[in-house]
């Protein structure tokens, strides 16, 4: 839960206060004409240090219980199908710097999964 949540919240900052440096960075070019992409990444920003905030105040409870089963899914969901899209976009372009991005919602989204789909007290003797 720690690294997820540095990991969201870390983004949400870039993305709010660093938005046209990041689509110029990913595009190689400024928006151009009628295109205002700062906007919408500094509302993707809000949204990833909220749900950073999320992991965070959650970081020391039972994640994956009755209680916690909302956070490990909405984890779970995110990094499925972020990181699918990621890979896809990958093998779209492969000269791209995301492939570590994508390898670390791959890994985020195999251990939300594990979370997921096992209970949190069992034991396997």
């Amino acid at each position: 839960m720690t690294a997820s949540a540095l990991i969201m919240m870390g983004a949400g900052i870039a993305l709010s206060f660093l938005p046209g440096e990041i689509w110029r960075w990913l595009y190689g070019e400024p928006a151009t004409g009628t295109q205002h992409p700062e906007i919408l990444l500094q509302i993707i920003g809000a949204l990833y240090f909220a749900f950073g905030m999320v992991n965070w105040t959650s970081k020391g409870n039972l994640i994956g219980g009755i209680y916690g089963r909302p956070i490990a899914i909405g984890n779970l969901t995110h990094f499925i199908i972020a990181g699918i899209a990621l890979v896809k976009y990958y093998f779209a372009n492969p000269t791209t710097v995301l492939l570590p991005v994508a390898v670390m919602y791959a890994i985020l989204a195999l251990l939300f999964s594990i979370v997921f789909f096992t209970h949190p007290l069992s034991k396997k003797d």
